[in-house]
């Protein structure tokens, strides 16, 4: 049984404030609900206190899906690490998340608007073995709080390919779950598909973002930085895109996966509606998902 949730980067951008930044909390919960979704990932206009996020997100009829964290692990110790996402943590914990979105951000460049994403951070193998071996740590300390680490490859930062997320999978055990985002492995210029059918065993989370094929190519000819390549429309909806939904759910519905599928695809609110694109996103969505052998809680 899996759940249908959406990221408010649609109504509002938290790696480029600007975008929505008019936009009233109230009408992202409200359109997310009336768009169909059961669920949403924290964003920046979230308060932090889990009585008050509650309430918030009840009158709206909305579950906490999880919230992004970002991680540096290759510049502190795992002790510090723990320490600085323990807030985060009880924030999740207390809302009933089982997942927390975790991505490592040291030296990343995919906020950085004038820094193309071909000038991101790679790793030595000793800093491989240095992170992984946090991660392996950091992991295991959420597992004793019931959330389990979703880790999450971004454009823009040390984890990043096909390449690199194999190498992950292989350095860490399954305290480190996979989050798998379609757009950011298409625009890496992985297979979606393929990865799923190798690591559907340890996936956790999905975020559903669409590509646009010819302004992804666009974008990739010019050297584009993250955040003008999300300002030119590379990332849409399922359904508006080139990634293969049927054949990605697929092999993840075969391990009897029940956690969320969550629409994440930024745009620029001013272009594309975020209350017709998330209606967009959560019929397609709930289409390839019955395709793919998932069934929907409440449907």
């Amino acid at each position: 049984m899996v759940r249908l949730g959406i990221n408010p980067l649609t109504w509002t951008n938290d790696d480029m404030p600007e975008l929505g930044a008019d936009t009233p909390l109230e009408t992202c919960l409200g359109e997310a609900r009336q768009a169909g979704f059961t669920g949403i990932e924290l964003g920046n206009k979230f308060p932090r206190r889990p009585e008050q996020l509650r309430l918030i997100l009840e009158r709206h009829g909305l579950a906490l899906v999880s919230g992004w964290y970002s991680a540096r692990l290759s510049e502190r110790s795992v002790a510090d690490e723990i320490d600085a996402l323990t807030d985060h943590l009880t924030l999740l914990k207390a809302l009933g998340c089982r997942v927390m979105v975790f991505a490592e951000v040291t030296g990343c460049v995919h906020g950085e608007r004038s820094t193309p994403v071909s000038r991101r951070p790679t790793l030595s193998d000793g800093q491989w073995r240095r992170l992984a071996t946090g991660m392996n740590d950091v992991g295991r300390y959420l597992r004793t709080h019931g959330v389990h680490l979703a880790y999450h490859h971004h454009m823009g930062t040390v984890i990043e390919t096909e390449t690199e997320i194999d190498r992950l999978m292989a350095m860490t055990g399954p305290d480190v779950g996979l989050l798998l985002d379609t757009g950011h492995l298409t625009y890496a210029g992985g297979n979606p598909v393929a990865l799923a059918r190798r690591h559907a065993g340890r996936i956790v989370h999905v975020h559903c973002k669409d590509v646009r094929g010819e302004v992804l190519k666009d974008v990739r000819s010019r050297d584009s930085s993250f955040l003008d390549s999300v300002l030119a429309g590379v990332f849409t909806v399922p359904g508006d895109g080139i990634v293969d939904y049927r054949a990605v759910l697929a092999p993840i519905a075969a391990t009897g996966y029940d956690g969320w599928l969550v629409v994440e695809a930024e745009q620029d609110p001013a272009k594309a509606d975020p209350l017709t694109y998330a209606t967009l996103g959560c019929r397609n969505l709930q289409s390839f998902a019955t395709a793919a052998g998932l069934t929907i809680a409440g449907e």
